[in-house]
């Protein structure tokens, strides 16, 4: 460790020390962040996407424009405003413009389609909804199972500009140029909401997360000055989708915590991730573990160390591969985090420690848990029980005056995401869902560091994705052949997080299963991460003493078709129809020889 190195890391202990807890009261706010920029530095690039770049001062008129239109529209403090559109400069622009009347923006992932989609744009009780040409068709698709008023409520952006908008919708115009920032913004209190951002939780459909602006901030300046240690001269390069918190705080807005550029990417491109990073001079990126795997998994070059990325941020960066990465392409800083869109606290690995997501930022615990019976171990006292230094355990976070738990929108589900009377009677906690423990990572200046090992429950993780099992069995029942399913993740060998697996049990009058039907109705109704990658077909579904259906057999047979004896059926990368898995092909994925 050089001096240089000391006397950051001394540097960012004492601004943590010594930072107080933002006041709920104070008047900033992402709207306001974006003025602030405009105003210090006018004709610096704040965003380029594909052909198209802005300065803070462009980007700040383009967002007071959309603010002055939705105005116009009686769009005020408090309301909700939809927003599906891919990751584009009008996407910003368009976020701008919602956040800096003290409106909020309801983040809608832009893979989902039919019944999910619509599920999300009526829990938030959106009073418009703003949506790129690129999405018009999976909209139009749901606009009868919505409130919405047809010619007045759907506000269209054009993207390639080859289509008009529909004449359900009204035009918005992104481009317009307003110099002053509306009155509102100037009121936005950190308190405010700012997003929702949707999650799938353990059970049932997504669930939108309440995020402030009090959430945003402190966040964002801690990615950019403790995680990755950027500044305004620094440029990220961001090919995360910007309705999760990843892209949008961890990423975006920690750019623009310090006034740093951001090369936008509607999805990430492999082949072309490291070209784009030259040719922009991307100092920076953010990332999730998946695609980090992808990007080991392309053949050595001698020009991969030859990049100017010196620090990156992200979460799901995973122990196996991280020094191989770190060296490979010469990667100085790597800032994991550890955090949930509707948690009140996480981990940042503020001192670059390898293969750890660092240091609490809330109060925090590891308690007991047996995984098998899918519970929490609470003693004869009915308290819990910390786990050892070095054991996994269920990760809690405490809620206090300082870790707020602002939860969802349905008050009910907040409450199903906490834990009362844990080590007392009284306290509160929150649970995360994860199992984590502590490590030892050498001098890390007395402060114990933890890591990531698993999630539990109902709910996995698989392209960067949380796939709640109970959604997608509830979809796939809805086909007419089938009676029960039963869904759970099972690890595949070279693989981040866990594939889907669906175990099925037909009508008994059916003869031949439909394979083409079952695939197109799992294709329609469900987003590609969601999508089961195996089926396994039952007579019946094993069930507990208590009638509930159990996983942990099938969890554990997975796929192994030594284990099973059941039809059992894949769906192959490239390929739309689900065909049965036979032993060469088994064999091929033990081998890590398909790219699922």
């Amino acid at each position: 460790m050089s001096i240089a190195d000391i006397l950051g890391d001394l540097k960012v202990l004492y601004t943590a020390a010594t930072r107080k807890a933002p006041d709920g009261n104070s008047a900033e706010s992402f709207g306001l962040m974006i003025a602030q920029n405009a105003s210090r530095w006018p004709n610096e690039t704040a965003l380029i996407c594909e052909d198209e770049s802005v300065t803070w001062q462009e980007l700040n008129s383009r967002a007071n424009h959309v603010a002055s239109e939705l105005r116009a529209k009686g769009i005020g403090a408090g309301d909700c405003v939809a927003l599906f559109m891919q990751n584009r400069i009008d996407f910003v622009a368009t976020l701008g413009g919602i956040v800096k009347l003290g409106a909020v923006a309801g983040l809608i992932n832009t893979n989902l389609t039919r019944a999910p989609l619509a599920h999300c744009i009526k829990l938030i009780e959106s009073k418009a909804c703003i949506f790129g040409e690129e999405l018009t068709e999976a909209l139009n698709e749901i606009r009868d199972e919505l409130s919405l008023r047809g010619g007045e409520d759907y506000l269209y952006v054009a993207d390639e500009g080859n289509t008009p908008p529909p004449n359900w919708a009204t035009g918005l115009d992104t481009h317009g140029s307003s110099p002053s920032s509306p009155t509102e913004t100037a009121s936005v209190r950190l308190k405010d909401t700012a997003f929702y951002i949707f999650t799938s939780g353990t059970t049932g459909l997504p669930k939108a997360a309440v995020v402030s602006h009090k959430r945003v901030m402190p966040a964002a300046m801690m990615s950019a000055t403790m995680l990755q240690r950027i500044d305004q001269k620094d440029r990220m390069y961001n090919c995360l989708p910007l309705y999760h918190g990843t892209g949008l705080i961890i990423g975006m807005a920690s750019a623009f915590a310090v006034g740093a550029s951001t090369v936008i990417k509607r999805r990430l491109s492999v082949s072309a991730f490291w070209d784009d990073i030259r040719q922009h001079n991307c100092t920076s990126f953010v990332y999730i573990g998946e695609f980090i795997r992808y990007l080991l998994s392309r053949p050595e070059h001698p020009s991969d160390a030859d990049n100017p990325v010196r620090t990156i941020v992200g979460n799901g960066l995973r122990p196996d591969i991280w020094q191989d990465f770190k060296e490979r392409f010469a990667i100085d800083r790597i800032g994991e985090f550890y955090a949930a869109s509707e948690g009140n606290g996480g981990f940042a690995n503020l001192f670059n420690k390898d293969a750890t997501v660092g240091l609490p930022i809330a109060p925090c615990a590891l308690i007991a848990y047996d995984v098998a019976q899918d519970e929490i171990v609470r003693g004869l006292d009915g308290l819990c029980q910390r786990v050892p230094e070095g054991a996994a355990g269920l990760l809690l976070i405490e809620v206090t005056g300082k870790s707020e738990f602002e939860g969802y929108t349905s008050a009910e589900a907040s409450e199903k995401k906490l834990l009362r009377n844990v080590f007392e009677q009284g306290d509160v906690w929150f649970n995360s869902g994860d199992l984590m423990k502590i490590v030892d990572v050498g001098f890390a200046y007395g402060q114990k560091h933890y890591q990531f090992v698993d999630r539990v429950g109902d709910t996995f993780r698989w392209k960067s994705e949380n796939v709640s099992t109970n959604e997608v069995g509830e979809i796939v029942n809805q086909h007419p052949d089938i009676i029960f399913t039963n869904v759970y993740g099972v690890t595949i060998p070279g693989t981040d997080g866990r594939a889907g697996m669906a175990a099925i049990v037909f009508r008994d009058d059916l003869g031949k299963p439909d394979l083409e039907a079952i695939s197109a109705h799992v294709r329609d109704n469900l987003p590609s991460y969601a999508q089961p990658i195996f089926l396994r077909i039952l007579k019946e579904l094993p069930t507990t003493s208590t009638h509930k259906l159990q996983k942990n057999d099938l969890r554990d047979q997975a796929f192994h078709l030594d284990k099973t004896g059941d039809d059992l059926y894949v769906m192959r990368p490239r390929e739309t129809v689900y065909t049965r898995l036979d032993s060469d092909y088994y064999d091929q994925i033990m081998r890590r020889e398909v790219a699922f």
